[in-house]
């Protein structure tokens, strides 16, 4: 008997008010559920606008502890009611230090774990190494109720060793809530294609379908940083296809179906995980391949 899941991944632009960012993420989820969605991918630090554009010491104020949080509560108690599995990205704030932080909620509405962001990036437009210390959960695979999760959160989604360390862990889906858009020193650079092949790649390279979600809408910050995100939330099948993408702007909901029992067949008999050389992969281990 198969065991097929479907995926949801949503985007939407974001506004200054957290009530109303919930709430639009509220009814994108349900759409999505409406769409026989089993697991919603919702993006990146969507409770307001992506404010590590700028270095603003009051932005800490954002930050909460993940238990008792008033967004993960909201999200659980919607999980439980519409049974299905919702990555949520909130700014997490732990006695002194500060995260970056997913907590993904079974379809029960309970927790089923905690990730925390590895890789921080460090630009002009995306100055989040002034917000968030290094994640120190290290990469992780979740069970729920509709397969296994691996998650990664934006930044993440370019090193192709986060995608392989949870695909090594068991990850059946792996998943990208994001915050990407135009490079405030140069607006005529566009990623976006780049963005989308390197996941691809990494879909492709394990067998695993690979899903980002990425808001949409030009934000500008207080000191006049002004950033476009490009939306183009996508979903991408185990050999790399493209199943599903969102456009630049708007709001979109996008879904596809997996046989997981099919997918990890296909995995096992083309042989990239019984094939590989650990014993040669020292290099990785280094910052300069010595």
């Amino acid at each position: 008997m198969a065991r097929t899941v479907t995926l949801g991944v949503v985007q939407f632009a974001c506004t200054a008010e957290v009530a109303e960012n919930v709430a639009t993420a509220e009814r994108m989820v349900r759409a999505a559920a409406a769409e026989g969605a089993n697991i919603v991918l919702v993006q990146e630090l969507f409770e307001g606008p992506y404010f590590c554009s700028e270095q603003r010491p009051d932005e800490f104020a954002r930050a909460r502890p993940l238990d008792g949080h008033p967004t993960v509560a909201h999200f659980a108690r919607l999980a439980a009611e519409l049974g299905v599995v919702i990555p949520i990205s909130v700014f997490e704030k732990a006695n002194r230090a500060y995260f970056n932080s997913v907590v993904l909620l079974d379809a029960d509405g309970r927790e089923a774990g905690r990730y925390r962001k590895s890789h921080i990036p460090d630009g002009v437009g995306y100055q989040e190494k002034y917000y968030f210390n290094p994640g120190d959960t290290g990469f992780r695979v979740f069970d729920t109720r509709f397969g296994r999760i691996g998650i990664g959160i934006c930044w993440d989604q370019w090193f192709p060793e986060a995608a392989r360390a949870m695909a090594l862990k068991g990850a059946e889906l792996i998943l990208y809530p994001t915050a990407i858009g135009s490079e405030p020193p140069d607006p005529t650079i566009d990623s976006r294609d780049h963005w989308q092949i390197v996941m691809r790649g990494h879909a492709a390279a394990n067998l695993t379908p690979v899903a980002a979600a990425n808001r949409v809408g030009t934000e500008r910050g207080p000191d006049g940083t002004e950033i476009t995100f490009y939306g183009s939330s996508f979903v991408a099948g185990p050999t790399g296809g493209m199943l599903g993408c969102a456009p630049r702007t708007g709001e979109a909901v996008l879904t596809a179906t997996f046989d997981l029992d099919a997918i990890a067949a296909q995995r096992a008999g083309w042989g990239l995980f019984r094939d590989r050389r650990p014993d040669l992969y020292a290099p990785l281990m280094t910052l300069d391949g010595g």
